[in-house]
């Protein structure tokens, strides 16, 4: 009896330890979950704190790449100074022969090499379609050390049917005729060519007439090979003042003259007929000599 007294007590004692630890261990796991609950909040405020710097940080991110000049998928950018605020020079190409028409099935800008039956057939003198020249006189605009000092200030070309479109000066175009031509059949087409998810229009098609795009101090000048006065580029332009902003009116067609009446001065800068790129290479030469330009 007393063995069976005792090993009963003893079963009464291990019930109330069980009880103690039990509490003690629910207790132990409130102040777990209290501590879990306290340390989540301060990781939610400290997450909430921190989304609110990565926006902010977005924020004050999105207003620098505004400033950054965006590129363009298939036309890359040309490094230069876009932060001069000297004065600079405006080219305008005038007659430049980009047509567009439909060849077979597709689109295409006319040329005299690809397309001279197309244009017999269609009573058209092949010789007058000529883009080569307009791309090429780009290049000669767009690759000279004037441009890459930043003293370009725009490039604007007018075809020959009367379309005017603005090239921005840190646009550097495609070396192949074949991918210039593939880009210019699109700006005709959508009047814009704008970099993938950017809002800077790279190319656009804008209003006639060019004037009004022009500052208002300019000073326009004219080239042609028939024109009476006869002058050496180094000079005219080290003559011109200092104060006022150069616009250099060229023709970007296979023959003929420019045609156009805002023009204060036209000169001829050789005795025989120049291209129109090797024009504008003497024009950017004279300047960057006037400039101190290397």
């Amino acid at each position: 009896m007393v063995r069976a007294f005792k090993m009963k007590g003893q079963k009464r004692k291990k019930k109330r330890d069980e009880k103690y630890d039990r509490e003690e261990e629910e207790e132990e796991k409130e102040e777990v979950e209290e501590e879990e609950l306290n340390d989540s909040g301060k990781r939610a405020k400290l997450e909430k704190t921190s989304q609110n710097d990565n926006k902010k940080g977005e924020e004050d991110g999105q207003e620098e790449k505004d400033v950054v000049v965006h590129e363009m998928e298939g036309i890359p950018i040309a490094p230069s100074d876009q932060n001069t605020k000297r004065l600079g020079v405006i080219f305008v190409l005038e007659k430049a022969s980009l047509e567009v028409a439909k060849v077979g099935k597709s689109y295409q800008i006319l040329n005299s090499d690809d397309h001279s039956n197309f244009l017999r057939r269609n009573n058209k003198n092949p010789a007058d379609y000529r883009p080569d020249i307009v791309h090429q006189a780009l290049l000669s605009i767009l690759d000279s050390p004037l441009t890459k000092a930043g003293r370009l200030q725009a490039v604007y070309v007018r075809t020959d049917k009367g379309v005017l479109f603005e090239v921005k000066p840190h646009v550097r175009l495609p070396r192949t005729y074949k991918r210039f031509a593939g880009i210019m059949l699109q700006l005709l087409q959508k009047l814009s060519i704008t970099a993938v998810g950017k809002r800077e229009k790279l190319l656009r098609v804008i209003k006639n007439p060019v004037t009004q795009y022009l500052p208002v101090n300019s000073r326009k000048i004219g080239f042609s090979y028939s024109s009476e006065k006869l002058v050496k580029m180094r000079n005219y332009v080290a003559s011109i003042s200092d104060d006022d902003n150069l616009v250099f009116v060229v023709g970007a067609m296979a023959h003929g003259k420019i045609d156009c009446d805002y023009t204060d001065d036209l000169i001829a800068i050789s005795g025989y007929p120049l291209s129109a790129a090797r024009c504008i290479a003497r024009i950017c030469e004279a300047l960057e000599d006037k400039w101190n330009l290397l």
